[in-house]
């Protein structure tokens, strides 16, 4: 996906620093990543978005966990009060996320999510070194691919799933999602 959203060059900037700080080329980088590496330099330019697959491999191999490479107001205080948690742009582009656990959280990590009509995590499956996620639709219709099993969310459903195995998930519907993300340990 091609953008010119300054989210995105925020992330790529993001990106660019962690790589270099690691002393590793792009061509490095890329190839642990399995992307391109003219894929990468356009992330890193802020021209392209990657899906959540291709951001989380890009991180193994800066060797970042994911939460470093959002923005966000970052806090010790245990208490984070409505609209205030660190927010960022999903990278496949679309939909909004806001961390409702501050930056001290060390065992679970707490994601509002709003996903767009249309708008997904990538094409491609990912997998996280979480432990477990529960995925919890508060308005909406969320579904929710695990490996080749669907899944359709609606209001009040809530889906817990071994985040290690491929899963993707999309809003298929014509309304806005608004779902909450809960993993332990948290992986941003």
């Amino acid at each position: 996906m091609v953008t010119n959203d300054p989210t995105e060059a925020a992330l790529g900037q993001r990106i660019r620093v962690v790589r270099k700080r690691a002393r590793a080329t792009l061509k490095q980088v890329a190839d642990a990543a399995d992307i391109s590496e003219s894929f990468l330099s356009q992330v890193e330019r802020g021209i392209a978005s990657p899906s959540m697959s291709s951001l989380t491999r890009i991180a193994r191999a800066i060797g970042a966990d994911l939460a470093s490479l959002f923005v966000g107001g970052e806090s010790d205080s245990t208490l984070v009060r409505a609209g205030q948690g660190r927010r960022f742009s999903h990278p496949a582009g679309s939909h909004e996320e806001q961390m409702l656990t501050p930056a001290s959280a060390q065992r679970l990590a707490v994601v509002r999510a709003f996903i767009d009509p249309g708008e997904d995590s990538g094409a491609e499956m990912y997998s996280h070194a979480a432990d477990e996620e529960v995925v919890v639709v508060l308005s909406g219709s969320l579904t929710v691919w695990v490996e080749s099993t669907r899944y359709v969310l609606g209001p009040g459903d809530a889906l817990t799933l071994d985040p290690r195995r491929p899963h993707r998930y999309k809003n298929e519907g014509d309304a806005p999602v608004d779902s909450i993300w809960t993993m332990t340990p948290p992986v941003y």
